[in-house]
């Protein structure tokens, strides 16, 4: 939610102060020309306070830190798209209000009629995005913390997901956001409350994902398997297993350390099921 501020509306004979919620905005598209265009209309809204987006990286960065009550989201973007900015924000605890700007794609415009979720084809229509100001303002006015504001986002992904691929996961590299590859995920590990992203040579923070059902969540429609309570392993990078004690399995990977890690024994079934033994 965004925060007050006063300003002043004059008139010929008094002065009114009024006191609107100011709306942190944020506009993301990799054309300078649309975001232009974009801030230009919106600047009619005296309660939208404007900053923008360039990549999805800066978006996550932006909406991570600087909270956003809305977000204008450009879906056709190189790299990761306006889905995948989406799908990782869901995930932060207070993820802003989303329309999504894009060119007429006939299968976007499907997925966000079929689930009821607002957005503006390009270009914008100045009467089209008052009625999506005008939503956003109602929303923020009746929101309840406790509750998703846009539960129809929720069936957009599952929409999308069934046509996509996943989408490249966000981790902490030197102080940045970057993306990377779930391929190239070999395992997922909880540890101190965190959860670390390791690949064939090095180990990670996740950067939205915060809880091992989560990542289960994301990763459920790809070879990846809960093996215990803290680990979640890529299949495709288990080299070699082999029986251990109380019905457990010893699990090699093939990063560089050859890591060793535990199957318990109420996994086995599953284990052996997803590899076709």
């Amino acid at each position: 939610m965004g925060w007050n501020r006063v300003f002043t509306v004059k008139n010929e004979n008094f002065r009114i102060i009024v006191a609107a919620m100011q709306i942190r905005t944020l506009i993301v598209d990799d054309e300078a020309p649309a975001r232009n265009e974009l801030a230009y209309l919106l600047a009619s809204f005296p309660d939208l306070d404007i900053q923008e987006a360039q990549t999805a990286g800066e978006a996550l960065t932006a909406i991570r830190n600087e909270s956003p009550d809305l977000v204008f989201m450009d879906i056709q973007m190189p790299g990761q798209d306006g889905f995948d900015v989406l799908r990782e924000a869901r995930y932060l605890p207070n993820p802003p209000l989303f329309i999504f700007v894009t060119a007429y794609d006939q299968y976007a415009v499907r997925a966000f009629e079929k689930n009821a979720v607002d957005y503006l084809l390009k270009p914008v229509s100045s009467k089209r995005l008052k009625k999506s100001v005008e939503r956003v303002r109602e929303i923020l006015d009746k929101q309840d913390k406790t509750n998703d504001p846009q539960p129809e986002l929720g069936d957009l992904l599952k929409t999308v997901s069934s046509d996509r691929p996943l989408p490249r996961f966000t981790v902490e590299r030197n102080g940045r956001i970057q993306f990377i590859d779930f391929r190239d995920i070999v395992y997922f590990e909880l540890q101190d409350r965190k959860i670390m992203v390791n690949t064939l040579d090095e180990s990670l923070l996740c950067h939205a994902l915060t809880s091992l059902d989560e990542v289960e969540d994301r990763v459920a429609s790809q070879p990846f398997l809960r093996i215990n309570r803290s680990t979640v392993v890529n299949l495709n990078h288990v080299r070699e297993f082999t029986p251990w004690t109380s019905g457990k399995y010893c699990l090699i990977l093939d990063d560089d350390g050859s890591t060793e890690v535990t199957l318990t024994r109420g996994r086995v079934k599953e284990f052996k099921k997803r590899l076709g033994l």
